[in-house]
């Protein structure tokens, strides 16, 4: 389970983005799904391929993993970090 929530702003754009940070339930049982809902469109393929090729159990790797990919996508994207609902230095310790 998601044990904690990081909070992202894009300082060019102003948008903002709730990333959990932890084992993604949602991925276990919806699959591909979280990916498409979040816009994460690189992630959405490679869980989609996944598990399209494997029968729906790659979910149980995803579900281990899905949530740092997203948080390092939103990085990636230019996103900053701007609270979370834990120590930020305890939650980056946790997902590198």
């Amino acid at each position: 389970m998601a044990h904690a929530t990081i909070s992202f702003e894009n300082p060019q754009s102003g948008q903002m983005r709730e990333a959990p940070v932890g084992f993604s339930w949602t991925v276990l049982f919806f699959g591909f799904f979280p990916a498409l809902f979040r816009s994460h469109w690189v992630g959405f393929a490679i869980i989609a391929l996944a598990s399209f090729a494997s029968f729906g159990l790659s979910n149980l790797l995803f579900m281990f993993i899905y949530n740092r990919m997203y948080v390092k996508h939103l990085i990636s994207e230019g996103f900053q970090a701007k609270s979370a609902s834990a120590d930020l230095d305890t939650l980056g310790r946790s997902w590198r």
